[in-house]
Formats: C-alpha cells, structure tokens, sequence
C-alpha cells in the first residue's frame, strides 16, 4: 500500500474530514500544512488570522502526535512543495476543494490530486439552474440548493494507519512567528479558543442557545450569535457537522435563520468559483467610475473607532481588541465608511481582512460588495444606514458601555448620539467626523454621477 499524503489548507480537523477518511482508507498517511504566503499574493493571510493559524496548527498536530503521527509543516509556494514531497515519498496526495482564486493556481501546480468535497455544504458548481447555468442571486440560489439539503451526516475521526515520518524534514511552528511580539497586540484574544475541540465546545454552548437566535441575532449588546465564524474560517469544524449540530438541537424549522447563514457561506464560495477577483473588482461596471474621496485621516478615524458615532466606533474597537465584530455592527461599520465617508470599499475589506480572526475570502468580499452595491447581488446603493437610528433600533447602549468607556455614564436616550444633547464637553470623545444628513446628500450626488455609466442599481440575473 503506497503512502497517502493529506494535504490540509484551511480544514484543520480530523473529524468530518473526506481527505484524511479516503486517504486512511488507502494507505499509510502522511500528513501536510503549508504556510503559503507567495500564491494568494496581497491577500495573504491577515495577522489577526495568524495569530489563530498558530494555535490551530498547535492543536492539531497534537492531535496527530497523540495518534502515532506527525503534521508535516513547511514554508513556501505550496503547489511545488506538494509535488516535490509526494514524488520523494512515492505517494497520493488528498485535499479537500477550496475556491479561492489561489487555491485553484495551487491545485494545478501540485501536480495529480484527489480532491475531495469539504469546504461547503455542497459544491458550488453543482447548484444548477434548470437550464444548467450558475446562479448569481443568492435567493433563487438558496431554494436550489435547498435540494441537496441536509448536507450528508459528518464523518467520524477515522482510523489512521500514520506513516513513519521521523525523518521527513519539517519546520518548527513557533520559528513562522505567526503571533505578535512587538507589541503583542493579541491581549484580548484570550477569550477565544482555537483547533477543533475548541470548535466543538463552542459548537456546543450555541446550540444549548440556538432556539433563541431569529430574535436575538442583530442585537449586539447579546451573546445571540453563534461566534463560530473562526473556527469555520480554518476548517476546525466543516459546515455539515455544524448544520447537523443546530438542526439537531433545536429542530429544522426553528433552526432555519441560522443554516440560511451558512448557506451565506457557500453563496460567498459561489460567488468567488465565477468571479475570482470578487475581491478586487466591482461586479457592476458603473462603480469602476466612482468618486471615492483620498482621505487618509478619516480611515484612520475609522480605523481606531473615533468618528464620533458610538456605534461605529464600539464596532471598530470590538474588532481591534477580540479579532472580532457582531455581524449587524459589520454591515453598519462597512456602509459608514463607504457612504458616509466616500473611502473605497476595498480599503476597508483589507482592513477586515488583516484584523478579523475568522478573514475569508468570498465572505469579505462578498459583504463589502453587498454594502458598496457594486456585487451581482447586494444592496441598492441608496440604501444608507443611520448608525444612530440602527444604534437605537437594536439596542445597543450596552455595547457602547462596553466598548466606548468614555460614554458609559451616558443614560440610553443620549448614547447613541451624545452630540444632541451637548455632552461632549470634558469627555475625551471626539464629534462626529460629518453630520448624517450631509453624508447622505453627498453619497446620493456621487451616486447620481455614476448612474448614467451602466447598471449601478438594482439586482442582476
């Protein structure tokens, strides 16, 4: 039986994993990560997202060691690497499908694989319309793949015959520096716990929950959400086991906001399979044209949480202190920046990229686009969030407590815009960075401009 060298990439998890399942049935098993930081180019793994890398990586290895086995790591451009180790060990290699732009280039470039689904709830090219064309627009999308629904029952943790790979040369983890130093910017992280039992155990504690979650899910002062977004991030739990998990737990019916979530998930990966520079390019041809304004302080603003809205501002130190931001304050944050701001969406998408702990490709992109209005399904442009008025709507005094400790004092009806009732003096808070309504008549006008340049508005097929 020849060897069979599982190749893992974002899917650091033994259980429910196709790769390591088909490769244990075949043969003795070698195990693989890659640290490729050359083929995805700018989008390279953000440092927020190494520092969780480090810990999963950690976790899993472990896991292999304590099993008789030993995870393989090198450093480079994965493609060669993997071809290289299979040809010097006379072995297969597995992995499971991954639809961001580079994977594919690194799937061509490792040579012969056997591929495996994994990633999704179900693969993206195979949720067909009737005339066998992709879908676009992700409500027709969810009804068909609704179909091929319930995703299959997860596999168990195989039993692996591990191969002697003593004298195979690989890195020391803590030598890739994946966590910070100078300075360790990671303080807050502590609340997080990285590698698949962590993703259980978290897994676990939403489901005991999930009943609740259709009324609890945009309010960001509320542990309403499932927080599992890291863990799915890295493969440390596959979407099917966590379909399974809620649907379990809390019935299907009552379940069903939170898998039309996940189902968010496979729309991204759609979404990037045909159009794979999502992340880069508006998909409307008329937003190539707009007049997004140069304003370096005003992201910076934005950045450090002090535009003087405290719902914005909360969202910004959330994400700069846990890795992490409630997915209401996202949309809300996002559509700040591009509309009240005019700053290019793509500025604010790297920003995510680099600080969130659960950065993934076809999610980012795709909610940005959605913001902006610019993706093949997304907002209407003129829809402009009022982060007082959202900051009101869902309850969240108590998160800007929380995060904006200069207001904390503040009584409810003067939280969300502090402005009003002139209590800024001898607080270190600053004014908003621009007045609602001026932000609005200025993004409309630049709207209006690009109107006439093609389909700037609206939904396409």
């Amino acid at each position: 039986m020849s060897p069979q060298l599982v190749w893992f990439r974002n899917d650091l998890r033994l259980a429910d994993q196709a790769a390591l399942c088909a490769a244990a049935a075949a043969g003795p098993v070698l195990a693989l990560f890659v640290l490729d930081d050359e083929t995805p180019g700018a989008w390279r793994m953000g440092a927020a997202q190494r520092w969780w890398l480090h810990h999963s990586l950690a976790d899993l290895g472990g896991r292999i060691a304590a099993a008789g086995g030993r995870l393989i790591l090198r450093r480079g451009r994965a493609g060669p690497i993997v071809r290289a180790l299979a040809a010097e060990q006379a072995a297969d290699v597995h992995a499971i499908v991954h639809h961001e732009p580079w994977a594919a280039v690194q799937e061509r470039e490792a040579g012969p694989l056997r591929l495996h689904h994994g990633a999704t709830l179900a693969p993206p090219s195979g949720v067909l319309s009737g005339s066998g064309g992709r879908y676009r627009i992700f409500t027709p999308w969810w009804r068909k793949l609704q179909e091929q629904l319930p995703p299959p029952r997860p596999l168990p943790v195989p039993v692996v015959r591990w191969a002697d790979a003593a004298a195979i040369a690989s890195d020391d983890l803590a030598s890739w520096g994946l966590r910070p130093t100078t300075p360790d910017w990671s303080g807050g992280f502590g609340e997080w716990r990285p590698g698949e039992a962590g993703a259980a155990a978290r897994l676990a504690d939403f489901a005991a929950q999930a009943a609740g979650y259709e009324g609890q899910r945009n309010l960001p002062a509320l542990a309403g959400t499932a927080r599992l977004s890291p863990h799915l991030a890295l493969g440390e739990v596959s979407p099917a086991t966590a379909w399974h998990a809620i649907a379990d737990a809390v019935g299907a019916d009552t379940a069903e906001p939170w898998l039309r979530q996940l189902g968010w998930r496979d729309f991204s990966a759609n979404i990037i399979d045909q159009f794979p520079d999502h992340g880069d390019a508006p998909n409307r041809p008329a937003f190539a044209a707009f007049a997004f304004r140069d304003d370096p302080a005003g992201f910076a603003a934005w950045c450090q949480g002090r535009t003087g809205y405290p719902i914005v501002d909360a969202g910004m130190r959330q994400l700069w202190a846990t890795g992490w931001m409630h997915n209401r304050v996202r949309m809300i944050t996002a559509s700040f920046l591009v509309k009240h701001q005019l700053i290019d969406w793509r500025l604010g998408e790297r920003w995510f990229w680099d600080t969130l702990l659960d950065a993934d490709y076809g999610n980012n992109a795709q909610g940005w686009q959605w913001v902006m209005g610019s993706g093949v399904d997304s907002s209407p442009f003129n829809r402009i969030f009022a982060p007082v008025g959202q900051s009101a709507k869902f309850a969240a005094a108590d998160y800007i407590r929380r995060w904006v400790p200069e207001l904390a004092s503040l009584p409810d009806a003067l939280i969300h815009s502090p402005w009003e009732a002139g209590v800024r003096r001898g607080r270190a808070y600053p004014p908003p960075i621009i007045g609602h309504e001026a932000a609005r008549a200025r993004a409309l006008a630049a709207f209006a401009q690009i109107k006439a340049g093609g389909d700037a508005a609206g939904t396409t097929g």
